[in-house]
């Protein structure tokens, strides 16, 4: 029997999404043009044996909605039921991702800390690069120890667009919302 996650398009404020529903898991919320979306999608689809489909779900309908009233500001904290797949590795440090506030910003070396190992700091951004469900599993809140913006799936002016969406510039303040 042939397998499908089922798979929709989101355009966002910022780029366009790729979302995946695999039996009512969101395994897949990722920016459709992003420079490693041959690999991502070979993971995904290799670790469920599955095919992509293009179809709506209720749950891709949620994800949406929810997407939506994050960009309106109205939703800080996402309610989707998440599918991560990737080493335990990798999926120990998106589970970190997931800690951290909406609002707030981390860096690597504090992911390597929480992960329990300073000396994982490449491996920990190599992780948080492998991310396949950006905005819902946060990696654009992890910045440089310098306060910095560092790379990201989506390009960094969507990552700065999201942080200022949040307010989690280091050094921003409501009123530079407004300028």
């Amino acid at each position: 029997m042939i397998k499908y996650i089922s798979v929709a398009y989101y355009k966002s404020p910022v780029g366009e999404l790729i979302l995946g529903d695999y039996e009512g898991k969101l395994c897949l919320c990722d920016w459709r043009y992003r420079k490693m979306r041959a690999a991502i999608d070979k993971r995904i689809q290799g670790a469920l044996g599955a095919d992509y489909q293009e179809e709506s779900t209720e749950l891709l309908d949620q994800t949406k909605a929810q997407l939506d009233a994050y960009f309106k500001q109205d939703l800080q904290e996402f309610d989707i039921p998440l599918l991560l797949l990737g080493s335990d590795f990798q999926k120990q440090i998106w589970r970190e991702l997931l800690n951290i506030p909406y609002g707030t910003t981390s860096n690597y070396t504090a992911l390597s800390e929480a992960y329990g190992d300073l000396k994982a700091i490449r491996a920990v951004a190599s992780a948080n690069g492998a991310n396949a469900i950006s905005i819902i599993v946060p990696c654009h809140r992890v910045i440089g120890s310098d306060g910095s913006l560092t790379g990201y799936a989506g390009g960094l002016p969507a990552k700065k667009h999201l942080l200022q969406l949040e307010n989690a510039l280091p050094g921003q303040d409501q009123l530079s919302l407004f300028k």
